[in-house]
C-alpha cells in the first residue's frame, strides 16, 4: 500500500490529450483558434479602448461592458492560449500547479462573467424602468462596488473546492480535454472526491441558478415597463437598449446550460470538449460585434476614432 501511495506522489505533471490525436485536425483547430481568438482580442480591446477614449460612452452601462469585455479576454486567453502552445509546440505536459492555476483563472472569469451580466440586467432594469433617477442609482460609486461584488463572488466560488482539490493524490496523469478542466482532473484521483464533486455542483447550480433569476426578474419589470410606454418609437428604442444584453445572455446560459446535457456516456466527453471550444473561441469573438452592431453610440464612437486617425495620418 505504502509503494503504491509513493508512485500516486510522484505524478507531478499531467498530459493534456486535446480534441483528437489527429496532426491533421489540429492543424485545422490551431489556425481556427488563432483567427478567432486574434479576432476577439482585436474586438474586445477596441470596445476597451472607445470606451476610455469617448466622452459620451462615460455611462454605467458602458462601464460595464468595458468590464466585460476584460472577462471576455481574459476568460478566453486563460482557456485558449495553453492548447495553442500545445499544438504549436507538441509538448503536452503540463504541471500540476500550472493545471490547478489554469482552473482557478477559468472558473473565475467565467463564474464573474455570470454575475456581471446579472448587474448588467439590473442596469438596464433601471434605464428604463427608473431613467429619471438613473445617474443616481448607477453612480460611479455603485457601479465599482458592483464591480467589486461580481469579481468576490466569482472568488468565492472557486476557493473552496480548489482549496479542497490541492490535497488531492492523483493516479492517473492523462487529461481527456484540451484545457485543465475540473471534471477530467477529479476523475484522475484516487483520492475520496465526492464532497468536492457535490461542492463542485452546488456553487455552479447556485451561480446559475442566483444571477438567472435575477436577469429574468428584470427584464420582467422591463417588459411590464415597455408595454406600458405609449408610443411605439419610444417601445423600440426600449427593447434596442436592452437586445445586445439579452441576445448575449442568450448565448452565455444556452452554452452553459448544453455543455451540461449528457447525450450519452460514450459520447459526452467529446461533446463537452466541442461546446467548451465553441464557449471560449466563438462566443468571446461574437460579443463585440453584438455590441457594436447594435448599439448607435458605440458604432458613431467607432466612426468618429476612424475619422481621427484618418485625419492624424494625413497630417503626418
Amino acid at each position: 500500500m505504502k509503494s503504491v501511495m509513493r508512485i500516486h506522489s510522484t505524478i507531478r505533471t499531467f498530459i493534456i490529450l486535446g480534441l483528437r490525436n489527429d496532426p491533421q485536425l489540429e492543424i485545422l483547430v490551431f489556425i481556427f483558434l488563432f483567427i478567432s481568438y486574434t479576432l476577439s482580442l482585436i474586438g474586445n480591446l477596441t470596445i476597451i479602448s472607445l470606451i476610455l477614449v469617448d466622452s459620451h460612452l462615460k455611462t454605467a452601462m458602458y462601464f460595464f461592458l468595458q468590464n466585460f469585455s476584460f472577462l471576455e479576454i481574459s476568460f478566453t486567453t486563460s482557456g485558449v492560449l495553453t492548447y495553442l502552445y500545445i499544438i504549436s509546440s507538441g509538448n503536452r505536459a503540463i504541471s500540476i500547479k500550472a493545471c490547478f492555476s489554469q482552473i482557478f483563472f477559468v472558473v473565475l472569469f467565467g463564474a464573474t462573467e455570470y454575475f456581471l451580466l446579472a448587474m448588467m440586467s439590473y442596469d438596464r432594469y433601471v434605464a428604463i424602468c427608473k431613467p429619471l433617477h438613473y445617474v443616481t442609482i448607477m453612480n460611479s460609486r455603485v457601479c465599482r462596488n458592483l464591480i467589486l461584488s461580481c469579481w468576490a463572488s466569482g472568488l468565492l466560488i472557486i476557493l473552496p473546492p480548489l482549496g479542497l482539490s490541492l490535497n488531492l493524490e492523483f493516479c492517473d496523469f492523462v487529461i481527456d480535454h484540451f484545457f485543465c478542466d475540473a471534471s477530467p482532473i477529479l476523475k484522475n484521483s484516487c483520492s475520496d472526491t465526492w464532497f468536492i464533486e457535490q461542492l463542485v455542483v452546488f456553487f455552479a447550480v447556485l451561480t446559475f441558478i442566483m444571477t438567472f433569476v435575477c436577469i429574468v426578474l428584470s427584464y420582467v419589470y422591463i417588459i411590464r415597463t415597455i408595454l406600458r410606454l405609449p408610443s411605439t418609437q419610444q417601445r423600440k428604442k426600449a427593447y434596442s437598449t436592452c437586445s445586445s444584453h439579452m441576445i448575449v445572455v442568450c448565448i452565455t446560459y444556452g452554452s452553459g446550460i448544453f455543455i451540461y446535457i449528457k447525450p450519452s456516456a460514450k459520447n459526452e466527453v467529446a461533446v463537452n470538449k466541442v461546446v467548451s471550444l465553441l464557449i471560449m473561441s466563438v462566443a468571446p469573438l461574437l460579443n463585440p460585434f453584438i455590441y457594436t452592431l447594435r448599439n448607435k453610440q458605440v458604432k458613431q464612437s467607432f466612426h468618429d476614432s476612424l475619422k481621427r486617425l484618418a485625419f492624424i495620418s494625413k497630417k503626418y
